[in-house]
């Protein structure tokens, strides 16, 4: 099968889960035989600048080509989307030099399916519909509208949260409009798809987690020999993740200090300015910024905190941190689409209370808080094998094919 995929960011390095889950899909797809190609956004946001070869994460493309694309949010375009039906979100990665590459590689080949990665790529389809007759796949990473709700009912200021109130039912619509022009869905949990179908959605579609390739994590369970740390990873220019460790460091890390003052918590992720740096670092606060690599990062400490307060679609970091055999706490929110079970395999508290209880209780495990990350890595190794995951998703593939056929 040649599949060609849509990305609204160039999917390297791999340390988001966006990427990561773009990345894992297609090099399992590969690995079964199909030819997948790339084409995708170049954003200021998210640049690539490095040209010639690809990195050897991406080899398994065909052909992996960026188009620079213009998405900043500036204060007139967000003032005059005020007067539109348009959605901003969307409206921002609607690009005419996008378009025209898409279509030379439509013209030029001839592809089974077209992979969206997001509704933000969901503006092409008249154009895919015109060049080509392949078939149409959508992969939900999130519910996109459901992120941008969430995130404003956790907005205090009521300016902002009617604005952000605003735009999240606008991203509503378009998402509930665009359901109907897809020829297969694609939904990252069952949850997400049980909402697209209270929407409309009567197509196709097929559930495929995140996956992730077991060898790419090796656990270090040396960690729960040495006195309890905690650490924190997640791209800093993803609202929900700054939301909820600013949530954690008021709410949770403060009053927990008092108690245990020897505690360390590290912090690190992309996009991490100087100035938030200054404003998360505090006693024994280790802010570290972007580090080369986060499987060492998250390795060097037993308990890892993901304190999601808003967010949809499922976490790639609680995987890799569950398969890399940590302790992960999190919301309730955050384990959404993670079968595991908590207590066993997996921390769940929702309040800081909860949140300390927990922590209070792995201070008091020692090195036998060792098991629950144990069976964290057996659970996460079982149940999202992303060679396993790619092969149910192209058997739908390719009974969808025939089918049309």
């Amino acid at each position: 099968m040649k599949i060609l995929q849509l990305c609204k960011k160039f999917p390297y390095p791999l340390k988001d889960g966006e990427s990561i889950a773009v990345a894992s899909l297609s090099r399992s797809l590969h690995e079964l035989g199909c030819e997948v190609s790339l084409l995708a956004m170049n954003t200021q946001k998210h640049f690539f600048s490095e040209n010639g070869a690809l990195p050897s994460e991406m080899s398994h493309y065909k052909e992996a080509l960026k188009v620079p694309v213009d998405n900043r949010v500036t204060p007139g375009g967000a003032f005059l989307n005020l007067f539109s039906r348009e959605s901003y979100h969307i409206s921002r990665f609607v690009s005419s030099d996008f378009s025209s590459r898409l279509v030379q590689l439509l013209k030029a080949n001839s592809y089974d399916l077209i992979q969206l990665e997001t509704p933000y790529l969901a503006p092409y389809i008249p154009e895919i519909r015109r060049h080509s007759d392949a078939l149409v796949s959508m992969r939900a990473h999130n519910v996109e509208h459901e992120i941008w709700n969430r995130i404003a009912e956790n907005t205090a200021y009521f300016p902002k949260r009617w604005y952000l109130k605003h735009l999240a039912h606008k991203l509503f619509r378009y998402e509930k409009e665009q359901l109907q022009h897809y020829d297969i869905l694609v939904a990252i949990t069952q949850r997400d798809l049980d909402l697209f179908r209270k929407l409309g959605f009567q197509k196709k579609a097929v559930v495929a987690p995140i996956g992730i390739r077991p060898l790419d994590y090796q656990p270090d369970f040396d960690s729960f020999r040495r006195p309890l740390s905690l650490s924190f990873i997640g791209s800093m220019d993803w609202r929900p993740n700054l939301e909820g460790l600013q949530w954690f460091l008021g709410r949770v890390w403060k009053p927990l200090r008092k108690k245990y003052p020897a505690l360390e918590l590290h912090i690190a992720g992309r996009n991490t300015s100087e100035s938030l740096k200054a404003r998360l670092r505090g006693e024994h606060v280790i802010v570290h910024g972007e580090i080369p690599d986060a499987a060492e990062f998250i390795n060097g400490h037993s308990l890892m905190v993901v304190p999601l307060l808003s967010g949809s679609g499922m976490r790639a970091k609680i995987l890799e941190g569950m398969a890399l055999g940590k302790v992960v706490l999190t919301t309730s929110l955050g384990l959404e689409g993670i079968a595991a079970q908590p207590g066993r395999e997996v921390l769940v508290a929702d309040s800081p209370k909860q949140f300390i209880e927990q922590i209070e209780y792995c201070l008091s495990q020692g090195p036998q808080l060792e098991n629950i990350g144990r069976q964290a890595h057996s659970f996460v190794l079982s149940q999202y094998d992303s060679l396993s995951i790619a092969r149910r998703l192209l058997e739908a593939y390719t009974a969808i094919t025939v089918e049309v056929a």
